[in-house]
Parts: C-alpha cells; sequence; structure tokens
C-alpha cells in the first residue's frame, strides 16, 4: 500500500511519518510511503503516480486539504483520504468527500493504526463486486462504485459514480440481499437503495446523491432513515468512519 502525507507544518509532518514508520515495522512491512508540504504538490503528484490512501491535514495555507478533496473528488471517488486536522469545525464536511476517517491532532498510533489495520484488511480481501446479467452478457459491479439502485417496472437500473447506467431486467428484491449485508447500503423507499458513501446531504426531500439526483425517503421510514444514516456517519464501521 502506497500513502501520501501531507501537511504543512514541518513538526505535524515528521510526526505523522514517524507514526507510519512505526506501523510499518510493527504491522506491515509493504507500506511505501511519499510526504508532501503542500496540497498543489500532492496533486501534482496523483498526476503522474498512484496512491492508495491519504493522510491529508485540512487547515494549510493557500489551497487547503478540504478544496484539495473536493478537487480529487472529482476524479477520484473511491480513495481513502484520513484527515487530519486541530479542530472539529470540519467533521461534517469531511463527510461530503466521503472521508474514511477525521482525526484530531495531535495524532496518536491508538487512533491512527486500527484505521491503517481496516483498510489494509479490505484491500486484501479484494473489492466486493455484484454481478447483473445484462442483455445476454453478464457484468460484475464493484459495490463501491454504485450510487444508487433504482426500479422500474422490471428493469434495475444500477447509477454508477462514473455516471453509466446498468439496466437488469427483475424485481429489487432479487439484489437487496448481497447489497444490504454491506452497511453502506440502506433501503429508503420502496424502489430504491442507495450507498451512503456517495450521499452528500440528507433533508426533507430525500438524499442528495454525488450525481445530483434525490433519492426519495417514504414518509413512514423518514425516522428511522435518517437515524440510520446519522449512525453510519457518526459511529465506527468497517469502512473506518469515525468522529
Amino acid at each position: 500500500m502506497r500513502l501520501a502525507i501531507c501537511d504543512d507544518n514541518i513538526d505535524d509532518l515528521c510526526h505523522i511519518t514517524a507514526l507510519v514508520e512505526q506501523y510499518r515495522r510493527q504491522r506491515e512491512n509493504s507500506i511505501t510511503y511519499e510526504t508532501f508540504h503542500c496540497a498543489t504538490d500532492l496533486l501534482d503528484a496523483m498526476n503522474k503516480r498512484q496512491f492508495n490512501l491519504l493522510l491529508l491535514d485540512i487547515l494549510m495555507p493557500g489551497f487547503t486539504g478540504m478544496e484539495a478533496a473536493r478537487e480529487i473528488r472529482l476524479s477520484d471517488k473511491t480513495i481513502p483520504i484520513i484527515f487530519l486536522t486541530s479542530s472539529r469545525e470540519f467533521a461534517v464536511e469531511s463527510y461530503r468527500v466521503s472521508a474514511e476517517n477525521y482525526i484530531l491532532k495531535p495524532v496518536q498510533a491508538d487512533e491512527i493504526f486500527p484505521t491503517l489495520d481496516k483498510l489494509l484488511a479490505k484491500i486484501s480481501r479484494g473489492e466486493a463486486y455484484l454481478t447483473l446479467k445484462t442483455g445476454d452478457s453478464l457484468v460484475r459491479l464493484p459495490l463501491s462504485k454504485i450510487v444508487y439502485v433504482e426500479v422500474m417496472n422490471r428493469k434495475v437500473q444500477f447509477t454508477l459514480v462514473s455516471g453509466d447506467v446498468k439496466d437488469s431486467y427483475g424485481y429489487l428484491v432479487e439484489f437487496e440481499k448481497d447489497l444490504l449485508l454491506d452497511a453502506s447500503f440502506l433501503k429508503p423507499h420502496r424502489s430504491y437503495i442507495v450507498n451512503l458513501r456517495q450521499v452528500t446531504a440528507l433533508d426533507k426531500s430525500g438524499f442528495v446523491m454525488i450525481t445530483g439526483k434525490t433519492v426519495p425517503v417514504a414518509r413512514e421510514l423518514f425516522a428511522q432513515t435518517k437515524t440510520a444514516y446519522m449512525k453510519y456517519l457518526l459511529s465506527p464501521n468497517e469502512e473506518g468512519n469515525t468522529l
């Protein structure tokens, strides 16, 4: 796993790098890492080489870590981002760019090591897929790439982060079991299943997805849906979302 560590404060950068090196020696020798003093240098590097995880300071002068994350998400919806900061004020906003974790400084080993453990385990398990029959062919869809699923008559449509839509004839119930086993998926309406990692907001109209689509929430399910969504945001889970 290749990490990028970005922080404008040299003391914080050295401290975080030392923790990653400690983790590498104790847990996972295959980890490599690269350090950056500003977000623009990180973005330039990402155009030339691939990283598996970003450790990103939020409060940097000029181009902030949050601004960098928004730009990264325009082209890469899935790379894990761990925010490191001295302030809690960006906690909610961090989930809008699908951050894996939000850790307050000074970062401690007992906070960052469990997140790295989960990410490594996730990578070693490999991506989870759903197999669809579309016409005469079979298509494997990575679950992380699904934004939402909608059924219309007997056509089940899978909208992906790329904007593509995959159609499969059948009923939503045929896919529910596999999707809802993943804690990131929720059924807020009899005709929809959403990937909570691809949600930007929840309001009275429903879930606002990264594609701009608003997925409705059934009136009788709104309270429990809101509770489930807040629990997903605020509680530790397999993807590492913690406050």
